[in-house]
């Protein structure tokens, strides 16, 4: 929990105000969203959520591209997608976040036509890195400011790994509120 709600639950107040619909790459998700499973068996990491992604996207209506953002980054940019979709110069692209020098590839904008080349990725390399994908293609890294609050400055993609962190994250909650 962060402050009264989930980590999720941030991620989706978050999230919906930039797009049309969201859904949750799990197992099983308590909030009232849909869920979209890896569809590459094995637990297959963070690329397998991406393909899952680019899959479900791909089923819906006009949809070109998909964003994946992480849930245990809870305070992303509330203009990451328009930002992202913006730095777009051809269909076929990816555009990824970056904050002080380091790229947030999870946090990116995914044209949907290229899920077929990640699931035969996925099957064939060992590593599954996600670095590694994006050398094999047409990638823009857009770069995010620190966000200022009333503490100081914090990094858009902070990331919730320990419960050193989640306290850490809980007092960003409120420099950020007030």
């Amino acid at each position: 929990m962060l402050g009264t709600d989930s980590l999720l639950r941030h991620v989706l107040l978050r999230l919906s105000q930039q797009v049309i619909s969201v859904a949750v790459n799990a197992d099983a998700v308590a909030e009232d969203v849909p869920v979209v499973p890896d569809r590459v068996p094995g637990k297959a990491g963070p690329m397998a959520g991406i393909h899952a992604a680019m899959v479900h996207g791909a089923g819906l209506p006009a949809i070109t591209h998909v964003v994946t953002v992480s849930v245990d980054c809870p305070f992303f940019p509330t203009d990451l997608v328009a930002r992202l979709a913006a730095a777009l110069e051809r269909p076929s692209q990816i555009a990824i976040a970056a904050s002080e020098g380091r790229s947030h590839p999870v946090f990116g904008l995914w044209p949907v036509t290229l899920a077929a080349d990640l699931e035969v990725w996925i099957a064939t390399d060992e590593k599954r890195r996600v670095r590694d994908f994006l050398l094999r293609h047409d990638v823009t890294e857009v770069d995010f400011p620190l966000h200022p609050t009333r503490a100081s400055l914090l990094d858009p993609f902070f990331n919730i790994n320990t419960p050193d962190d989640l306290i850490e994250a809980q007092r960003w909650l409120e420099a950020l509120r007030t």
